[in-house]
C-alpha cells in the first residue's frame, strides 16, 4: 500500500459520447437515484488512500459536470477538466492535474459500482511492478476470428482475462507511457506494456460492469439494488 508520504490522485473517465445509449447521457443516467458519474465518484471520495481527484469530461458536459461535484461532499475534487478526441487524450489531459502525485488511479466513469475495497487491492498489487489492473477470468470461450470471419483459434480460457479500471500506475511510468503514445489503444495499460514494464493483474468484480447501452444501465439497477440489501 502506498505509504501516507505518497500522494495517490485519480483521474475519472467521463468524456465518452454515449453513442449506443440513445437520446440518454450515461454519465446523467440515475443509478440508484443518483448520477453515474456520482457513483462512480463517490468510492474514490471515501477511500482514504484518494487524496485527490480529477473528473475528465466532454465540452458540453463541462458546467453540469462541475455543479454535480461542487460542494464539501466532494473535497477531493480538485479539478474537472475537458477530455480530447480519443480516450487515451482525454486520460492525458487528467494526469496534467496530477503534477505532485506519486500515483495514478484511472477508472471509467461509466463503471458506477467499483468499490473502496477495489481501489485499496489495486493500489497494494501495484507496489509490486508499478503498474497493476482489475481484471476477471473470461466465462465465455473466446474465438479469434480471421478477416473472412471464420475462426482462426480458439486461446485456452484459462489464460484470459477481461481488463476492467481501476488501473493503477506509478506516476513516472504512466507519464513516460502517455508521452510515447502512438495509436489508439483502448486502456492505458497497453501503453504501459508496449514500454517493457510488467503489469499486474488483480482481482477484479464480476459487477464491476461498464454501462454501454440501456441493458447495462438496467442490469447495473438490478446489482445496485443487491449492493444496498
Amino acid at each position: 500500500m502506498p505509504d501516507t508520504s505518497e500522494k495517490v490522485g485519480a483521474v475519472i473517465v467521463a468524456a465518452g459520447q454515449s453513442e449506443r445509449m440513445g437520446d440518454v447521457d450515461k454519465m446523467f443516467a440515475l443509478l440508484g437515484g443518483q448520477p453515474l458519474l456520482l457513483r462512480a465518484t463517490r468510492p474514490f471520495q471515501q477511500c482514504s488512500l484518494i487524496d485527490r481527484i480529477v473528473v475528465v469530461v466532454s465540452g458540453e458536459k463541462e458546467t453540469q459536470c462541475r455543479s454535480l461535484v461542487a460542494g464539501p461532499d466532494w473535497s477531493k475534487v480538485s479539478d474537472v477538466c475537458l477530455g480530447g478526441r480519443r480516450r487515451q487524450d482525454s486520460v492525458a489531459e487528467g494526469l496534467k492535474r496530477l503534477a505532485d502525485c506519486d500515483w495514478a488511479v484511472i477508472h471509467d466513469g461509466a463503471r458506477p459500482l467499483v468499490t473502496v475495497d477495489l481501489i485499496e487491492r489495486g493500489l497494494e498489487a501495484a507496489r509490486e511492478t508499478g503498474a497493476a489492473i482489475a481484471a476477471v477470468p473470461v466465462t465465455d470461450t473466446i474465438k479469434v476470428s480471421g478477416e473472412d470471419g471464420t475462426v482462426g483459434e480458439t486461446p485456452p480460457r484459462r489464460n484470459l482475462w477481461a481488463v476492467q479500471t481501476p488501473q493503477i500506475f506509478a506516476i513516472g511510468i504512466i507519464r513516460e507511457a502517455y508521452q510515447n503514445a502512438g495509436e489508439d489503444v483502448t486502456d492505458s495499460s497497453s501503453l504501459v506494456e508496449r514500454l517493457g514494464y510488467k503489469v499486474k493483474l488483480y482481482m477484479g468484480a464480476y459487477d464491476n460492469i461498464k454501462i454501454t447501452t440501456p441493458a447495462d444501465l438496467a442490469l447495473a439497477e438490478i446489482l445496485w439494488q443487491q449492493h444496498e440489501r
